[in-house]
């Protein structure tokens, strides 16, 4: 289904108050999303449940920053990213996601769980071009080197402007 979809130039913000919950398995299937998930995604909750969640990847987002997070997650630390999602009609929404892996009683990561909230639109401005450079490296490098590609570039841009990846995305001002 999700291939299928092509993606808009219609943009649906995010309320300020609104926040989107959702749980995944080890293999990022859903389990859970909240009313407000299924408003944005556009699907119901029986196509989410049991879904990838991948399901609401937009194509303009790089390789890279999936792999960024899912390599911090399953290392057992949160994340925290700027995402573009491409809702079930085409249309998109950005979000800033933190994700933090969910344990057993054992202590063992059992999933993932994901809240995200409406971001700070200059940070969207800055994504946008961000991801956009991202993706031309992924696309010169091809499919099998492109999510290292792409990490390489944001950890050298970040680094010649005297920060991390963390500190940028809680709100360090590049400059």
């Amino acid at each position: 289904m999700k291939n299928r979809i092509q993606p808009t130039t219609v943009e649906r913000r995010m309320r300020e108050d609104d926040f989107i919950v959702s749980k995944t398995d080890l293999k990022g299937r859903i389990s859970y999303g909240n009313r407000i998930f299924i408003e944005f995604s556009g699907y119901s909750e029986a196509e989410l449940l049991g879904a990838q969640h991948n399901i609401i990847r937009h194509p303009d987002m790089p390789r890279g920053v999936f792999k960024l997070l899912w390599d911090t997650i399953s290392a057992g630390q949160e994340c925290f990213a700027y995402v573009k999602n491409m809702a079930r009609d085409g249309s998109f929404y950005w979000v800033f996601a933190h994700v933090t892996p969910s344990y057993s009683p054992e202590g063992r990561i059992e999933g993932y769980y994901s809240v995200r909230r409406a971001p700070h639109r200059e940070a969207v401005r800055r994504m946008e071009d961000i991801y956009a450079q991202m993706r031309q490296i992924e696309q010169r490098a091809g499919p099998k080197d492109a999510p290292a590609a792409s990490i390489a570039f944001l950890q050298d841009l970040l680094a010649g402007h005297g920060t991390d990846y963390d500190r940028f995305v809680l709100g360090q001002e590049l400059t």
